[in-house]
């Protein structure tokens, strides 16, 4: 057997081990004491963290989740046990920028709606149970309908509000941010909903920096979002809290805490540093391919998008497709773009070479039709 055979064989024990412990676990959770089973979530978890997309689509499936809410319903899942790791389970799926629907059709997505807008209605409600949910319900499913939306949004951005810098706190708004950042663009139909609280959230971090990388990435994602509805955010994004300089500095950042050496053959978990900066760059993406404002700024942004692009380019291919992918439509579909910035920062000489050497007939077009 050749060596590459043999590693590709290593692969799938590892690969199937993790996959078998995990059902192993999640086949005894019913038959736990609450103690017990608050045990087996934790290592539940763990395994989760570790698992790749197509691991993490073989474990969670419709049945999957109707089995979690059987055993919820028959009283042999605690339902605060069942929340931590259907979080966590949530979390992952959206830092691991897996799309699953199918969620939707499971008997557990209806049994979170009812729970939600019973609790809502409750005269003497539990706000810290209601976050739960709502955090839960956000990252799991995807699919939302404006009432659940206009109950979940006040109830985490209230969370994000917290201004402590204390460990827990952050991780509270980072989880409440992140939860509000998957509600996509189309699913925000009151224009004005809740936009001073985001704008007051990203205004203290730029002088207090009191939030994570992740969160303040996620505040900036639910912010971009809600120009679906009202484009004249543009002006504030752009001139009151400069999204440029700020995707800036934080790819800057960002990019100093990736190694960028890694060989492409390794395997593991990505870093919060890595999962940030792709999705910096995905918001990214969606708001330049659209923007009719332009500035210093933004050509010093295009400046770190090619050295990004320049330090993935050998062993990270999302993070350099996605570089790639913003200054293709910078070039070929903005009208706002100012040729001598593509120029100054080095992006024509990053084309010119994509161009050269790729065999996507896509990309090829693409940037023969910007010369």
């Amino acid at each position: 057997m050749s060596s590459c055979n043999a590693d590709e064989c290593t692969g799938a024990i590892l690969e199937m081990s993790r996959i078998e412990k995990f059902s192993k676990i999640f086949s005894e959770l019913e038959r736990c004491k609450e103690d017990v089973q608050k045990q087996k979530i934790l290592e539940m978890n763990k395994l989760i963290v570790d698992m790749d997309k197509e691991e993490f689509e073989t474990i969670f499936t419709v049945h999957s989740c109707n089995k979690i809410h059987k055993i919820i319903r028959e009283k042999k899942l605690t339902l605060v046990n069942a929340i931590v790791l259907l979080k966590h389970i949530g979390c992952c799926k959206v830092l691991k920028r897996i799309w699953i629907d199918y969620f939707e059709e499971s008997s557990l997505n209806r049994r979170f709606k009812k729970m939600i807008i019973d609790e809502k209605k409750k005269k003497e409600k539990d706000d810290y149970f209601l976050v739960d949910l709502c955090e839960c319900y956000l990252v799991l499913f995807d699919n939302f309908s404006s009432k659940l939306i206009s109950i979940r949004a006040p109830c985490l951005l209230k969370v994000a509000l917290n201004k402590e810098k204390f460990r827990e706190i952050q991780k509270e708004a980072e989880t409440a941010l992140l939860a509000l950042s998957c509600i996509a663009e189309h699913q925000f139909p009151e224009q004005e909903l809740h936009l001073n609280e985001i704008k007051e959230i990203i205004k203290y971090h730029q002088v207090q920096h009191n939030l994570t990388q992740l969160a303040y990435q996620s505040a900036w994602q639910f912010f971009i979002n809600r120009l679906y509805f009202n484009e004249n955010l543009e002006e504030v994004i752009v001139n009151e809290l400069h999204l440029a300089e700020e995707a800036r500095k934080e790819l800057d950042e960002l990019s100093k805490c990736v190694d960028w050496k890694r060989k492409k053959d390794v395997r593991g978990k990505e870093k919060k540093e890595e999962i940030a900066l792709l999705r910096w760059l995905q918001a990214l993406v969606v708001f330049l391919s659209s923007s009719k404002l332009w500035n210093d700024e933004f050509a010093e942004l295009i400046g770190s998008i090619v050295q990004v692009f320049r330090f993935a380019k050998d062993n990270y291919e999302e993070i350099g497709e996605r570089c790639i992918n913003i200054l293709l439509k910078e070039a070929f579909e903005s009208f706002y773009v100012k040729v001598e910035d593509f120029l100054k920062e080095g992006a024509f000489d990053v084309l010119e070479r994509i161009s050269q050497s790729t065999l996507n007939d896509e990309i090829t077009i693409s940037c023969l039709q910007f010369y």
